[in-house]
């Protein structure tokens, strides 16, 4: 008789287990992303980035856009060579998320996503960029790169929306939100047993908050690329704290193992939306749509604002 009760008490614990562990599962799955929904009240589509119309960009090729003069002479990127992944998210108030879809370019609705809400205020977030995978965006203060997806050309748009009885339409554009150091190496050759270059930067961060697309967290960024072809030109991003700050780089240059050979540290100053070039020789012997409404969300100005030239 114990044996049996034994044997039956085990059995059920077991099934108790085996169903926390399935709805754990479905409940990671769920935070993850929501599926679109294609009827949903709040429907959002991507109007232009850095103001190119977006509708330009997926049509591929290239096309004028007005200078500043009233002239049409710049020709515009693909949409692909800007972002290839773009992340919509809505949220409450507080910041936690309620639902989010991410779209990578090919996606055959690539742009325009639908979110079925109930009536409340919520705070909607797009986000693109080019990262190997997509940011954590649990919450809308800390919406978060890594080392291991990569820093790149970030784009962002937050608005507080409203939605009633009647479907909600919305028009986002993108602004750039990242500062860039573009390192640029001026020697004529690389040492035989050098490698890979690593940049380690401080003072910038990985994560954002929605609200001001300001730098949210105090990150350790790395970025390592191979030097294998030749590559001279390197682009570092980061959120800054602040419209105008400095990070500090470390610049390595790595053997086959991973072995420092070369390392100089910098200080430089950066501006969100600027290119700060940072240009020197550094081996001189130094070491969908909806009929029920829709939202239409990105517009993404292409142009930086500024540059600034620095050598060493």
């Amino acid at each position: 008789m114990k044996r049996n009760l034994l044997v039956l008490g085990s059995a059920i614990v077991a099934l108790l287990v085996l169903a926390v562990i399935i709805s754990c599962e479905k409940a990671i799955f769920d935070s993850e992303e929501t599926k679109d929904e294609p009827n949903g009240n709040l429907r959002v589509s991507v109007f232009q980035i850095e103001k190119t119309p977006f509708a330009s960009l997926t049509r591929g090729g290239s096309w004028n856009v007005p200078d500043g003069d009233g002239t049409t002479t710049r020709a515009a990127q693909a949409a692909s060579e800007i972002l290839t992944r773009l992340n919509f998210a809505v949220y409450h108030l507080d910041g936690s998320r309620v639902k989010q879809v991410n779209q990578t370019a090919g996606d055959k609705n690539f742009g325009t996503c639908s979110f079925q809400l109930d009536e409340g205020d919520y705070q909607l977030v797009a986000v693109g960029h080019s990262a190997s995978g997509n940011p954590t965006m649990t919450n809308s203060a800390k919406i978060q790169f890594t080392n291991a997806t990569g820093y790149t050309d970030t784009f962002m748009a937050s608005l507080d929306v409203t939605i009633g009885e009647e479907p909600v339409d919305v028009d986002f554009t993108l602004d750039r939100i990242v500062a860039l150091c573009r390192f640029v190496l001026t020697d004529e050759s690389f040492p035989a047993e050098v490698k890979k270059m690593q940049f380690y930067y401080t003072g910038g961060s990985g994560a954002f908050d929605a609200s001001t697309g300001l730098g949210s967290v105090n990150s350790k960024q790395t970025v390592t690329f191979d030097v294998s072809n030749g590559q001279k030109q390197f682009d570092l991003y980061t959120f800054l704290h602040e419209e105008s700050d400095n990070i500090a780089l470390k610049v390595s240059a790595l053997d086959a193992n991973g072995n420092a050979l070369y390392e100089r540290d910098f200080d430089v100053p950066m501006q969100t939306n600027h290119i700060t070039w940072l240009t020197g020789a550094f081996f001189d012997g130094t070491g969908g749509s909806s009929s029920s409404g829709s939202v239409t969300v990105i517009g993404v100005n292409t142009d930086w604002a500024g540059e600034t030239h620095l050598t060493f």
